[in-house]
């Protein structure tokens, strides 16, 4: 019995001493990372890019234990946001599927205190420490500029739209904005495509058959790109001079790099954003300076770079996925 009680003993104080290292080697913040599936190139690159930042920081902020969920859909990305809440994160990094279906968790979130990032798709109520995003009338306005100086001015082009949601219409009214300086400039048509390579190929096709002579073509989107260059080679037309995506792909910076006949050019909008956002969390959760700054700024908008042959090499990352 005597033994007994003694094993007990030792193993009572094994398991405190077990406790007590483990909580000092605990992280003390908790960052969750929350982002739409890889349903297309745009969207494999941002779960890319945030995987990509948590395992370069993990190397530098000992400290921070990171959690990254994709969701397939603005509902399951609520109940995501609830089970890092319920993990007791200290940041939310957070790119809404829909803005308008995040927004009362997101709201949540930042009403308890929790550090919040929110990347690319802006809240209609803000309700977060920083917005970062992408310079969406940029990426309209510069491509839409490069496109009438190619045209020389004159001739007629068709639009493809993304999802209709607040930043599409941001670079569609940026983009006719610049057009309406040209009135030589036909814009023909303007139709949805979601930023997806299939519906953008079946949007194409309908441009293909409905309009006889087009010169250009806008899509501001990669992904939809490889769709419009699939219908314009399947239907054999020789008349579309220039088609112009946006985004900056590995694969587009590639047909660039290689003097693709139609595709000379892109404009960024970058996924590397939700690394930045990621940054930022593990800066304002500790209450860090950046660099020199005494503040971290609320609002950070990325610019949209034009790419072309000149300047490729510096856009190309050959181990991402977009």
């Amino acid at each position: 019995m005597k033994n007994k009680n003694k094993i007990m003993r030792v193993f009572t104080v094994f398991t405190m001493l077990f406790a007590f290292i483990s909580s000092s080697y605990a992280a003390s913040y908790k960052i969750g990372v929350s982002v739409p599936s890889a349903d297309h190139g745009w969207t494999a690159g941002l779960l890319w890019w945030a995987n990509k930042a948590v395992k370069d920081l993990k190397t530098e902020e000992k400290d921070v234990e990171f959690y990254v969920v994709a969701a397939s859909s603005g509902s399951k990305q609520v109940g995501d946001v609830e089970d890092l809440m319920i993990k007791g994160i200290d940041a939310l990094v957070i790119l809404p599927h829909n803005p308008a279906t995040l927004q009362k968790v997101i709201e949540e979130a930042y009403s308890e205190g929790i550090y919040t990032v929110v990347v690319d798709r802006e809240l209609a109520t803000p309700s977060q420490d920083v917005f970062i995003a992408g310079d969406n009338p940029g990426l309209g306005r510069v491509g839409a500029q490069w496109l009438a100086n190619e045209m020389s001015g004159k001739g007629n082009v068709v639009v493809i739209e993304g999802l209709q949601i607040p930043i599409n219409k941001q670079r569609v009214d940026a983009f006719n904005d610049v057009m309406a300086s040209y009135p030589n400039i036909n814009i023909l048509d303007s139709q949805p495509g979601d930023w997806s390579t299939q519906k953008a190929l079946s949007v194409m096709e309908n441009f293909l058959q409905k309009h006889p002579e087009i010169d250009a073509v806008w899509c501001q989107d990669d992904d939809m790109l490889k769709g419009v260059l699939k219908a314009i080679e399947e239907a054999g037309r020789t008349d579309i001079k220039t088609v112009l995506g946006g985004a900056g792909s590995k694969d587009i910076i590639e047909l660039i790099q290689h003097d693709h006949q139609l595709v000379r050019a892109t404009v960024t909008y970058s996924p590397s954003m939700i690394a930045s956002g990621i940054a930022l969390a593990v800066h304002g959760v500790k209450h860090e300076k950046m660099g020199h700054l005494f503040h971290t700024p609320s609002r950070l908008i990325l610019g949209a770079d034009l790419v072309t042959k000149e300047n490729a090499s510096e856009y190309y990352f050959e181990d991402a996925a977009y």
